[in-house]
């Protein structure tokens, strides 16, 4: 390696650490290694929870779900949502106007050139449930737009509690 490519690498990782918004490592309360998650989750959900991936559009049968429940993260069980939330945004994939208080953390996505995206990631774990938008319905304004494989529906019981099996 040159002296000058060496010079271009290292001012590009400055330039990049000072962006707004560039992830910086973060602490959660649940944290596990790379295979130990892997292990955890299964391929497909560890690569959008723990790679930022994103399933197929209308393939989470949860895209289709509006029984009375709650949303939670598949990483480590949190609630995230609710399905007085949950709305049908015809984009494909599990809609949400807003979130229950302290389930999510945001950080802004470069990775489309010319659009700035905000990410929704699990306060508790870090995972990756989808992205937010400014194009949502109203009393918000918001869409929380998730992958249904970064979340498990529990189906809430007569008696108010959510019942202990899981859609997924």
């Amino acid at each position: 390696m040159t002296r000058g490519t060496l010079l271009r690498v290292a001012s590009a990782f400055v330039a990049a650490a000072s962006l707004p918004g560039v992830a910086r490592a973060e602490r959660y309360a649940v944290t596990m290694s790379p295979a130990a998650w892997l292990r955890r989750l299964g391929p497909a959900r560890y690569a959008i929870l723990r790679e930022g991936g994103t399933e197929a559009p209308y393939s989470s049968p949860l895209e289709k779900e509006f029984a009375v429940g709650r949303y939670l993260c598949a990483g480590c069980n949190r609630p995230a949502f609710s399905s007085a939330t949950k709305y049908h945004a015809g984009e494909g994939w599990p809609s949400f106007w807003d979130v229950l208080p302290g389930a999510v953390r945001y950080k802004k996505d470069y990775q489309l050139i010319g659009e700035v995206r905000t990410e929704v990631h699990c306060s508790r774990c870090g995972g990756h449930l989808g992205h937010r938008f400014h194009d949502g319905p109203q009393p918000t304004g918001l869409r929380y737009c998730i992958d249904g494989l970064a979340l498990r529906f529990i189906p809430e019981r007569g008696d108010g509690r959510g019942r202990s099996s899981a859609r997924e």
